[in-house]
């Protein structure tokens, strides 16, 4: 890995280190991260996912997603928010997920918030999208040593305030960064990335919310 924070893969493309040419990381930073979402559901899954995360890492949690999506229908909040007791005595049984009662009942408690959230805006992703950072609040170059300085942002920390005040839990400014930076509300590819001018396109051509 160069100062940048750049590898090469096998494949002779530049990308982000991150991955560490790890193939289901390395597919995860190729197609999905920082590419724009919009989709309430994929919206209110990754911020639960990110509170997961919270002590662990991204990969560990992302080789979980699926048995996550199982215990946790699919993300749909609508039914996340019905989740009783019985519910959450099986997610804590399931090997399959991050066993953490606090993190559990977290995901219930914010998808009744996500309702409520939608109920106001008409959708998770016109709250979050209108947050989007301009270009003004952003870096002239995307490199290594700016993401490492910078795991919040102004935007971030407005965002985690908000949310807190509406009731939701585990949303930190560094955990709704992480958020931020995978549902691409920032592009944060670095500078030298092949990703980062497809991710750039994706964001130009987006109907924002």
């Amino acid at each position: 890995m160069s100062a940048t924070g750049i590898i090469i893969g096998e494949d002779g493309k530049s990308r982000c280190h991150w991955h560490a040419n790890l193939p289901d990381y390395l597919k995860y930073h190729d197609e999905e991260w920082g590419r724009p979402v919009t989709n309430d559901i994929r919206l209110f899954e990754k911020i639960c996912l990110e509170g997961f995360q919270s002590g662990l890492s991204w990969l560990t949690i992302l080789r979980k997603r699926d048995n996550f999506r199982a215990a946790f229908a699919g993300f749909d909040f609508d039914k996340v928010a019905l989740f009783g007791e019985a519910d959450i005595d099986r997610c804590l049984a399931d090997a399959g997920i991050i066993r953490h009662r606090g993190k559990i009942v977290s995901a219930v408690n914010n998808a009744k918030r996500a309702i409520a959230l939608r109920d106001e805006f008409g959708s998770l992703a016109h709250y979050f999208w209108r947050y989007e950072p301009g270009h003004n609040e952003r870096p002239a170059v995307v490199d290594r040593e700016h993401i490492v300085a910078n795991p919040t942002t102004p935007t971030s920390v407005v965002i985690s305030k908000d949310l807190k005040k509406r009731g939701w839990t585990f949303v930190g400014p560094t955990t709704v960064y992480a958020f931020m930076q995978a549902m691409g509300l920032v592009n944060d590819h670095l500078e030298g990335c092949y990703c980062r001018p497809e991710v750039e396109a994706m964001r130009a051509a987006l109907v924002r919310p």
